[in-house]
């Protein structure tokens, strides 16, 4: 009996890391094959990997994304989402770029860790009970601090609340001295970015 399961627990295993693998390939082809294209306010491909390795790194499996464009960044979120277990919440306002990145996460393979939703960021981040371990926020900047304020209580102590656009003059001073001078947070800027990402993370 003990063999049995023994011998039933490794061909899942197995099973998984096949599945795991084959996921990777398609991920990355996907994202080659594409590299160049990505317009409509998606981020850049090293900016992507950037947001991928904090969650991989930190085992992040609850995100959230604030503008999805067309899902560039979302297929990065979900991709790393597939590895830890987890599921990136996605939010879009626009309705073209909402289907354009349905039929991307599809065709990427990552549309069962993504929870893509059409409407209204201003309303729908209020509605979320969250929590969440993990923000990616790159909606319209002049609402930057709002989401912030809406979600710092939502975001799990340990968490980690990344903005993008903080170092090409997008991101008003008033957002971004608000929260470096947060009580509760620890925040430095990646630079390796060009336009700029702030990492923000909730002390715990």
């Amino acid at each position: 009996m003990k063999t049995t399961l023994v011998l039933l627990v490794l061909v899942i295993s197995v099973s998984a890391i096949a599945q795991n693998t084959a996921l990777d390939a398609r991920v990355e082809k996907f994202l080659k094959e594409h590299r160049g294209e990505w317009r409509d306010m998606n981020v850049p491909y090293d900016d992507g990997k950037i947001l991928h390795d904090l969650i991989i790194n930190n085992k992040y499996t609850a995100a959230l994304e604030i503008g999805t464009s067309t899902g560039h960044s979302t297929i990065w979120l979900a991709w790393a989402m597939s590895k830890t277990g987890g599921k990136v919440i996605t939010l879009e306002l626009n309705e073209r770029r909402y289907k354009q990145a349905l039929q991307n996460i599809e065709e990427a393979g990552l549309s069962a860790f993504v929870d893509a939703r059409l409407g209204n960021a201003h309303d729908l981040v209020k509605q979320l009970p969250g929590p969440f371990d993990f923000v990616f926020s790159d909606a319209d900047k002049d609402w930057y601090k709002q989401y912030f304020i809406d979600l710092e209580s939502k975001l799990k102590p340990g968490g980690c609340f990344t903005t993008h656009n903080v170092a090409d003059g997008q991101a008003d001073s008033d957002f971004m001295n608000y929260v470096k001078n947060h009580a509760q947070f620890t925040t430095t800027i990646d630079r390796t970015s060009r336009a700029g990402i702030m990492i923000s993370y909730k002390k715990k």
